[in-house]
């Protein structure tokens, strides 16, 4: 279901908005995905950055823009977002107190893609991601490469550290444990102590946040990102799935586009947004395919540890301007935010494993 929280007065001077619609334009209002037409745009994100983000991403779409311009405007505004701590500028870091991003971007129109890695210094790595799109025949560029090509082509180089995140690394330092990242993987931790439906751990090490944001223009064009600081306290260098085509991203002109968050280890050994693009091609809704990807992965790790449920969030749209989210596991059902030319509303999904 999708709730209506607020509209901006360009909505009711560019669509016409109804005396009724702009009279009650803050009281909830519930409408199926199914409704809902192109131009779109979405977002994990789903605070006020988020809803700003969708704003600005909608401007350029209401105005004729592309989807590419979109995705990657709304980004940004996640990504310069100090207080996220999980996107760009004031991410928290690595173990060595180093904020490295990873983002993505793919044009479906032209079946071209970008991504960089570990990039240290930028406060947009999606934009840097576009670049790389577009000037060169290569995907992925990483670390201290990636700053160099960054710079040349005239992004400046900032400091990302803000202080809320280094005091919260600090902390972290501070309780250092055997539930860092050294060690087995993740699903071969404490075998026999995690159930289904348990609650994610509190602790601060053990912190992530990405952010999607896919976008359908009006000439029916696709476009997504996918932008990250990564696992918070990381082993420097480590690689996510945001920055991977096909894992924290994949978009197809003919079908939709679906983007990952959460633990990325897990979605890059699944291929997620890919699986997910592929079920909505054979048929599947938005929420269908995104709630396959997810069983798709329990059913991977039953095999090895039953009680294992990693904590992933699966977003898509498809080419007919349906969307759907959904998460692995939590109390709270998956959520989205997004615009379309009825406003901005927060739309609520489904959890897998309750």
């Amino acid at each position: 279901m999708s709730k209506k929280i607020s509209r901006r007065h360009f909505f009711s001077r560019s669509f016409g908005l109804s005396a009724g619609a702009l009279l009650f334009k803050d009281f909830p209002i519930f409408q199926s995905s199914a409704a809902s037409k192109i131009p779109l745009i979405i977002t994990s994100h789903t605070n006020e950055t988020g809803e700003k983000a969708m704003e600005t991403g909608w401007e350029i779409l209401a105005k004729g823009g592309s989807a590419v311009d979109a995705v990657e405007k709304a980004a940004n505004i996640i990504e310069l977002d100090a207080e996220g701590m999980g996107v760009g500028f004031g991410g928290l870091p690595n173990e060595n107190g180093v904020v490295q991003l990873d983002a993505s971007i793919m044009d479906g129109k032209t079946y071209n893609a970008g991504s960089v890695a570990c990039l240290e210094n930028i406060k947009t790595p999606c934009s840097v991601a576009r670049v790389v799109m577009e000037k060169t025949d290569h995907i992925m560029l990483v670390g201290r490469d990636a700053l160099e090509f960054a710079r040349k082509w005239g992004f400046k180089k900032e400091d990302l550290l803000t202080e809320k995140a280094r005091e919260r690394w600090l902390r972290w330092k501070e309780r250092l444990s055997d539930r860092d990242d050294w060690g087995p993987s993740e699903h071969l931790k404490n075998l026999k102590k995690k159930s289904p439906g348990s609650k994610e751990s509190d602790e601060i090490e053990h912190y992530s946040g990405t952010t999607n944001v896919l976008a359908i223009d009006k000439n029916g064009d696709i476009a997504g990102v996918t932008t990250t600081s990564g696992l918070s306290f990381k082993i420097p260098g480590r690689v996510g799935d945001s920055p991977i085509i096909g894992a924290g991203l994949y978009v197809d002109n003919e079908v939709g586009a679906a983007g990952a968050t959460g633990r990325g280890e897990d979605v890059i050994k699944s291929c997620a947004s890919f699986y997910i693009v592929l079920r909505m091609k054979e048929g599947r809704k938005p929420l269908d395919a995104c709630e396959d990807a997810m069983k798709m992965i329990a059913d991977k790790y039953r095999k090895v540890n039953p009680n294992f449920f990693p904590g992933e969030q699966f977003v898509a749209i498809n080419k007919q301007g349906e969307y759907g989210c959904t998460q692995m596991r939590g109390k709270r059902p998956a959520r989205i935010s997004v615009m379309t030319k009825d406003g901005y509303t927060r739309h609520e999904g489904t959890v897998v494993f309750k």
